[in-house]
């Protein structure tokens, strides 16, 4: 049986009447305290949101002020503004939006202050970007994305071409269920190499300012562990000469970037063999996937790491089973 595609969104509406206009927007986001105020521009509002339940692309405008709580979401909720002013959080949290820069939605919610703006969004849902996260390694039920970091030219670059992309195909109403699937992976993809994925397994150091270089570099080895990055990869994602990455992994970790990377992917062979079945998964398989083409080296750095054998971690998906 074929599965069924996720319904259609397509919603288009405008009001001239302030408080309608609160009332919707508070709605559909599930927020709370939400108040708005005329300004001195006559007061106009329009909405639209086209796409699915696993990617949309929504437009905002509101000629007036608007405030208020946002909710922690599910979605992953991505913002920028084509004219207008807008801040997010308060105090020292304050982020202050910058026209036409993207912005990740804080998940735990916060309050937030607009004036007279157009905004444009793409929000995706948890399980469509877990699915593709989960490619990288990333553990279902573990996907935290840091809303704090600048993305820097090449990963706005990929964004805003996807988006481009994205848009074109989701407005045209004849698009096809399979190609709008295809935009909602492709808007998970972007969103990944806009915002790191914040690992559960960082040391508490490293959310420290002082390290924010090196906490950039350790990140992109937890989402790109998958492809052959090297410390030079890690050097300019961190901003940092080669010789003071080496100095700050030293002191941090008591490893080489080289090693630390290998560390990871040491990681993710575990996870894969205690998720497979003994009766059809192949521990050389897993190793090749992950880096490690030598079966003899491979099963002992595995065991230094891990104070096991692959074999013995492979065994446990029986014994927990039993």
């Amino acid at each position: 049986m074929n599965p069924t595609p996720p319904p259609r969104i397509d919603v288009e509406t405008q009001s001239t009447d302030l408080d309608d206009a609160r009332d919707f927007l508070a709605t559909a986001y599930a927020g709370n305290e939400w108040s708005a105020d005329a300004t001195r521009q006559p007061f106009a509002f329009r909405y639209s949101a086209v796409g699915d339940a696993a990617m949309s692309l929504r437009a905002i405008r509101f000629d007036g002020h608007l405030e208020g709580v946002m909710t922690p979401s599910e979605d992953f909720v991505v913002q920028w503004t084509k004219r207008g002013s807008a801040t997010i959080g308060a105090g020292d949290d304050q982020i202050v939006m910058e026209p036409g820069r993207p912005q990740l939605w804080p998940q735990q919610g916060a309050a937030f202050s607009y004036d007279d703006y157009e905004q444009r969004i793409v929000q995706v849902n948890r399980a469509a970007l877990e699915e593709v996260a989960g490619e990288r390694g990333t553990a279902p039920g573990q996907l935290v994305l840091d809303h704090t970091v600048r993305p820097d030219d090449r990963a706005l670059t990929v964004w805003r071409s996807s988006v481009q992309l994205i848009s074109h195909t989701v407005l045209d109403r004849r698009a096809s269920p399979l190609l709008q699937a295809e935009m909602g992976r492709l808007g998970a993809l972007a969103l990944l190499e806009l915002y790191p994925v914040v690992s559960s397994s960082l040391p508490d150091e490293l959310l420290l300012p002082r390290n924010a270089h090196v906490r950039r570099a350790v990140e992109y080895v937890h989402e790109h562990a998958h492809l052959p990055i090297t410390s030079t990869d890690l050097a300019r994602v961190a901003s940092l000469s080669l010789r003071a990455l080496q100095t700050a992994f030293q002191r941090t970790f008591e490893l080489s970037p080289n090693a630390y990377i290998r560390q990871v992917r040491l990681d993710r062979v575990r996870d894969a063999l205690l998720a497979g079945d003994p009766a059809t998964t192949n521990i050389a398989d897993v190793a090749r996937e992950w880096g490690f083409a030598h079966a003899g080296r491979f099963s002992a750095t595995y065991q230094q790491r891990h104070g096991e054998y692959p074999r013995q971690t492979l065994r446990r998906f029986g014994r927990q089973r039993a």
